[in-house]
């Protein structure tokens, strides 16, 4: 799915908000701000719904996610999806890599976890609270691990307590 939308604050916490309530597993993502105030995000997902009547599901999505993005409301509280036999049984230790880029214009965050159903909204949510723009991002889902690298920014990054805040909700938000 392609969502080409004026960026606005939550934007990105919007629509995986909408994924996740609607039962959609997000695969894969790539988001991309414009300089210009847009923002171009693609989805890969999966949802048992989509084999029989995908055509008339392509025009509820549009119909309900548009919503989803005009409403200003607050956040709905993620899923907790259930975890799979296979995490059970290996389970990979969450892990949050935070860290300026190049330039230390921006902040690189890396995510490496179990994959579950709402966990990308869950991140996104963390990211949402502490006013954390969302400039790029590359979300991987490498069969039950999750490899997620985001390019961020955002004033909490720059106050070493509030950094610290956000590291600790973010392995709240992974654990599974």
């Amino acid at each position: 799915m392609l969502v080409y939308a004026r960026d606005q604050q939550d934007l990105f916490a919007r629509i995986c908000g909408y994924f996740d309530g609607a039962g959609f597993n997000i695969l894969d993502a790539k988001v991309h701000t414009t300089r210009i105030g847009y923002a171009l995000d693609t989805f890969q997902v999966t949802s048992p719904q989509l084999e029989d009547h995908y055509r008339e599901l392509i025009s509820f999505v549009e119909t309900q996610l548009a919503l989803a993005l005009a409403s200003d409301g607050p956040l709905p509280e993620p899923s907790r999806g259930r975890i799979s036999r296979r995490v059970k049984s290996f389970p990979i230790t969450p892990r949050i890599m935070l860290r300026p880029d190049e330039r230390a214009q921006h902040w690189l965050l890396g995510v490496s976890t179990s994959d579950r159903s709402g966990l990308l909204y869950s991140i996104a949510r963390v990211l949402a609270r502490h006013n954390i723009n969302l400039q790029l991002a590359k979300i991987t889902t490498l069969g039950e691990r999750v490899e997620d690298t985001f390019l961020i920014d955002g004033s909490a990054l720059q106050q070493n307590k509030l950094q610290l805040q956000v590291e600790s909700e973010l392995l709240d938000a992974v654990a599974p």
